[in-house]
């Protein structure tokens, strides 16, 4: 299955235009834990605020799989 990973918060998208091949639910939730984790990594992270952003999972319809706030999974 193929998953797109979009980064929403209110009114502002940021839209994974590419997305991934994925064998099921449970791989794509961990592609989703590996991306909020390399987002964490990239340049100084404590400078960026994620709270009321959300890491959307769409499928290749776009109907949204599922969803983490990016602020919960701070570490």
């Amino acid at each position: 299955m193929h998953c797109f990973f979009h980064l929403v918060h209110l009114h502002e998208r940021i839209l994974d235009e590419t997305g991934i091949e994925v064998s099921d639910l449970e791989a794509a939730h961990y592609q989703a834990i590996k991306a909020i984790q390399e987002l964490r990594e990239e340049g100084e992270a404590d400078d960026v605020d994620w709270r009321g952003w959300q890491l959307e999972v769409a499928d290749a319809s776009g109907r949204v799989l599922f969803s983490i706030p990016l602020d919960a999974a701070q570490h």
